[in-house]
């Protein structure tokens, strides 16, 4: 199989080293050339757009922020779907509404393209030992086909149902961890004004059963969200509004994970 990959962040760009070290060949596009750099060392192609990208392609692998970078790689005169041939596959690793991968599935499959949603967890560490997360949704018979190039950098590989599944999955994942990061800094703010420093309190709290990678990113930042506002404020801030609209839609009632992870974006100065 030959894949394309779009989206060479400090996500993304482990994610595409993998790929081209595990043999399958591989063509790289990027808005910035500054991004195509690390890879000179590399067997990987590269593309002057994002369709000359999908012509060199049987999967193309998108690992861009959000739903709007996500349509404007693969829409238009230029982008992915123009060049990539019948029987093709996109694979969105990028957290975006589910809803935004329904409607590119649509436009994709009348031109005999199917489109599955990846989002990942776990960073680039995870990708470096070929241990990322990734929750699918889709055709089943299309992500077996996809299965063995995602095994060059993620174990679990989890199909969770039909597309949108993966999307739906992760925004909840990313919303408890917003929450979870209202929870610490309540915390936190309640034991400094009871006396105990909150930095202490979080390294006592970080070996206790109150354990959480978001009071071990608190903890990281010196007890506040002030320096983890401006790295993850506005990404946590459109997985929650995502989580709200998939709730509201559901008319499924919010409760208090969201109550948790609002006073989180608030204390970041990103609010809901």
């Amino acid at each position: 199989m030959r894949v394309g990959f779009i989206g060479l962040g400090s996500q993304g760009g482990p994610m595409a080293r993998r790929i081209v070290e595990g043999g399958y060949e591989t063509t790289l596009w990027a808005r910035r050339p500054a991004s195509l750099e690390p890879y000179a060392d590399t067997a990987a192609k590269t593309a002057g757009s994002p369709a000359e990208l999908a012509a060199a392609s049987d999967l193309v692998c998108l690992c861009v922020v959000g739903d709007d970078d996500v349509r404007e790689v693969l829409e238009g005169e230029t982008g992915v779907l123009a060049g990539l041939a019948p029987g093709g596959i996109v694979a969105i690793h990028s957290t975006v509404h589910p809803d935004t991968c329904r409607d590119i599935a649509q436009k994709a499959a009348a031109q005999g393209v199917s489109v599955i949603d990846a989002p990942v967890s776990g960073g680039s560490p995870a990708v470096d030992e070929g241990k990322l997360l990734v929750m699918v949704g889709g055709d089943e018979d299309v992500i077996e086909r996809c299965r063995p190039v995602f095994a060059t950098y993620a174990d679990p590989i989890v199909h969770l149902g039909p597309l949108g599944s993966g999307q739906v999955t992760k925004i909840l994942n990313n919303l408890l961890f917003t929450a979870n990061l209202g929870s610490a800094i309540s915390t936190l703010e309640l034991g400094e004004s009871l006396g105990i420093e909150r930095k202490r309190l979080a390294e006592v709290l970080n070996g206790g059963s109150a354990i959480s990678k978001a009071l071990g990113s608190i903890a990281v930042f010196g007890g506040t969200l002030e320096a983890l506002a401006p790295i993850a404020g506005a990404l946590l801030q459109k997985d929650v509004r995502h989580a709200a609209s998939i709730a509201a839609s559901a008319s499924a009632p919010e409760g208090a994970v969201f109550d948790a992870a609002d006073a989180a974006l608030q204390s970041m100065k990103y609010p809901r």
